[in-house]
């Protein structure tokens, strides 16, 4: 399904940046090892700098590297709802990079639930992108593919048609995990009871 395969891993390695169809809005990345490229979509994003990325990938095992043990409570919702609208916050480990997390001792971490998303991350380096939503702060998440194109044109390097794929618009439900406790960072698609 995927077109233009090597020209992807091309601008990835590269230190660029692509826009993607995820299960809830559209998403900009680049690879979490590139620190040029992740200030690339700080700049395009004009986001603060205390508004950390989170990591997706196509398998939760690809993340778990990033992390420390997450706790259990984080496990059962992993199971629940992985591949899916959650992504959970948890300690992170030392292969995090500070310019992904501002600086902050905790990284978000999802798997997205869409075939054009997990067929990228499986034809990448590493299977894991930085991420966040293909938007300028502040402006509505991209909902499709002509909305990720207004937004992104000339900013993003490219910007991958969704093939049918498309996103439902919701945002995904943000919990941390810390601690063996859980907290509500933003609601989202997915409804946890607390």
């Amino acid at each position: 399904m995927l077109e233009d395969k090597d020209k992807i891993i091309e601008i990835l390695v590269n230190g660029g940046v692509i826009a993607y169809v995820t299960d809830t809005v559209w998403g900009l990345g680049c690879l979490p090892d590139n620190e040029l490229a992740v200030k690339k979509i700080y700049d395009i994003k004009k986001r603060e700098a205390q508004k950390p990325l989170i990591l997706m990938s196509n398998e939760v095992y690809n993340l778990l590297d990033y992390v420390k043990p997450i706790p259990k409570i984080g496990q059962v919702l992993i199971k629940k709802y992985f591949p899916g609208a959650l992504t959970i916050v948890t300690d992170k480990s030392e292969k995090t990079p500070d310019y992904i997390t501002s600086n902050m001792a905790t990284v978000g971490i999802r798997v997205p639930d869409n075939k054009v998303f997990k067929e990228i991350c499986e034809i990448i380096p590493g299977h894991v992108l930085a991420t966040t939503s293909a938007n300028l702060s502040h402006q509505p998440s991209a909902k499709n593919y002509e909305q990720a194109l207004e937004n992104m044109q000339g900013l993003a390097d490219l910007v991958i048609p969704d093939y049918g794929c498309v996103a439902k618009g919701l945002e995904s439900t943000v919990v941390g995990v810390m601690n063996n406790e859980l907290r509500l960072f933003r609601q989202g698609e997915i409804k946890i009871d607390m």
